[in-house]
């Protein structure tokens, strides 16, 4: 589990094809990595994943089949800058929402404008993703966690204070980016619920 509070940006330092799927080379930026270990979890742009090899400033890990094709790291790239965030313990505050790291599907930003000091993005789901969002509720973008200010059908738009643009990749997103997206765990566990109540 994790908070939605990026703690670093990292990089990609090396991609590898390895027999259908891939290992990447993280550096991990202003991450400590002294007490993590072998098979922690770390969330890469909001996907969680295994650390298999731990250096003093970068760590690899295994991304399988569906993560590739479920996610934006299907098309990463040595160079790319990369949000990083430890795994919850119980001693982390909870400054974000809780987030799984099990990414559900892309959004695509459809628009980026100034709002203030802060900037105000748009994005567009896929209808299957889009009836979990909903105005008030929480969302993991890339493994940030946000409030949704507004909802239109496929698209949602939130307000990204100057500090989160500054710390996170969002800085750089232009509209036609790719993001992974994680929706509310509430609402995820409700829809599987209500049903059986019924």
């Amino acid at each position: 589990m994790f908070t939605g509070i990026v703690q670093a940006l990292g990089e990609i330092e090396t991609v590898e094809e390895r027999g259908g799927d891939r290992r990447l080379v993280m550096g991990a930026g202003g991450l400590a990595l002294g007490d993590a270990g072998l098979g922690d979890s770390i969330a890469v742009n909001g996907v969680c994943l295994t650390a298999v090899d731990i250096e003093a400033t970068r760590f690899a890990a295994d991304v399988s089949r569906e993560t590739l094709e479920l996610t934006t790291l299907g098309t990463a790239e040595a160079g790319q800058p990369v949000n990083l965030e430890p795994a919850l313990t119980l001693s982390t505050p909870l400054g974000g929402h809780l987030v799984s790291g099990h990414v559900d599907g892309m959004g695509q930003l459809v628009s980026r404008d100034p709002e203030a000091r802060s900037t105000r993005m748009v994005f567009e789901l896929p209808a299957d993703l889009a009836r979990y969002v909903a105005r008030k509720g929480s969302i993991a973008i890339d493994g940030t966690s946000l409030t949704v200010n507004e909802v239109a059908g496929r698209r949602f738009g939130v307000n990204i204070v100057p500090h989160t643009l500054e710390n996170t990749i969002m800085g750089a997103y232009r509209p036609g980016a790719w993001v992974n997206i994680e929706v509310d765990l509430v609402a995820r566990y409700l829809e599987r619920l209500l049903p059986a109540a019924n």
